[in-house]
């Protein structure tokens, strides 16, 4: 398992195991957090046990995904992690950008 958490830090590029500690504590406040978060948004949208399932992930991915990531940058902010996960947040957009084929502009 030491092994497992000196991977993760190599790739991270973390040196304390507090930041290790604190990231990791980020990502799961932030999953757990959307267990709450899509219970009223589903309410917001009318979505009740008996919608379809198709139609529950057709709207989960595209509103709660994001909805995760916003938590990933607030709990980082307040648990002092805010650089990392935005570094994070900037590769994925690029990624994202990258894969639907829109480049960057350049003056």
């Amino acid at each position: 398992m030491k092994e497992l958490f000196k991977k993760f830090k190599a790739k991270w590029g973390i040196k304390s195991n507090w930041d290790f500690f604190l990231i990791n504590l980020v990502f799961a406040l932030a999953g757990a957090c959307i267990g709450f978060e899509r219970r009223p948004v589903f309410h917001f949208l009318g979505i009740t046990h008996e919608t379809s399932l198709w139609i529950k992930v057709c709207v989960y991915i595209p509103l709660i995904v994001p909805l995760y990531q916003l938590n990933l940058l607030i709990f980082g902010f307040v648990l002092g992690q805010f650089p990392f996960f935005w570094e994070k947040e900037k590769k994925m957009g690029r990624s994202l950008l990258k894969l639907f084929g829109i480049r960057k502009r350049t003056a």
